[in-house]
């Protein structure tokens, strides 16, 4: 997939597109992170909250796919119910309403996501995730 090198809607709505395609292929095993690659920066850094199963700080394009392969594994499905991008410049705010079911334990969720994601040179360079509930989040996905 192209998209233009100046165009932050694209980017956003690409990499959404591609990261759809990476949870429909099924998991950690069954998916490439070759498609969502393009549209991250090299040195990309995302900040997950630490509370999650997924919390951290994850740098780089190996970290970006160690983070895919951590939400595929925690995630059954994670499914993107409706999106509004609220700011699309340099600095993108996209929220989200996400419904997912925990892979460990069947337990579904429905929960919003607020992101601010930094596009730099057509790509996304930084990301900072807000979860609602992330101790819910945890609890869904706990043995």
């Amino acid at each position: 997939m192209t998209h233009s090198l100046t165009d932050p809607m694209a980017v956003l709505t690409g990499m959404y597109a591609a990261e759809a395609e990476y949870f429909a292929a099924g998991g950690p095993d069954g998916s490439s992170f070759d498609p969502l690659a393009p549209f991250f920066a090299t040195d990309v850094v995302l900040h997950q909250a630490d509370g999650l199963p997924y919390g951290g700080t994850w740098r780089g394009h190996d970290g970006m796919e160690q983070f895919f392969r951590a939400m595929a594994r925690t995630w059954a499905s994670f499914d993107l119910l409706d999106q509004s991008f609220l700011a699309t410049g340099e600095t993108a705010v996209v929220h989200t309403r996400v419904h997912a079911r925990a892979r460990a334990t069947g337990r579904e969720l429905t929960f919003p996501i607020l992101q601010t994601i930094t596009i730099a040179h057509g790509r996304i360079a930084e990301v900072h995730p807000f979860y609602w509930d992330t101790a819910a989040i945890a609890a869904a996905c706990a043995l």
